[in-house]
């Protein structure tokens, strides 16, 4: 199943959502259902690294002093797991592709694997 993960209060989530065309993906607000373990493995399995899911623009990232620490792998998925602002948005899983974030090459890629 075709999946986004975004957060409904972020603008440019809301403005990637509407340039979607028309799909059957199923839409997690981030903030209202968190991502469970086993979603964030599945994230895992396709990406390749929790890392890459990591948000470094996330305000927690710089208040509690994490550009300071050398973080593990581990550590990637605790945080994400603990708080949903540490995952870097929007995720979409299509097929068995995830693409991440929203650079305007992935947006791109996205709208191509939904049409």
């Amino acid at each position: 199943m075709d999946h986004i993960f975004y957060l409904a209060s972020c603008d440019t989530c809301r403005k990637i959502i509407k340039m979607l065309p028309e799909n059957d993906l199923v839409y997690q607000d981030i903030r209202q259902d968190p991502v469970s373990e086993r979603q964030l493995e599945e994230m895992y399995s396709l990406s390749g690294s929790y890392e890459a899911l990591f948000s470094r623009k996330a305000q927690l990232y710089k208040s509690m002093g994490l550009k300071d620490k050398n973080l593990t792998e581990a550590d990637y998925k605790r945080y994400i797991l603990e708080h949903y602002t540490f995952l870097s948005r929007p995720v979409f899983i299509i097929g068995n592709k995830i693409y991440i974030g929203n650079s305007q090459k992935n947006i791109a890629e996205v709208i191509k694997a939904l049409s």
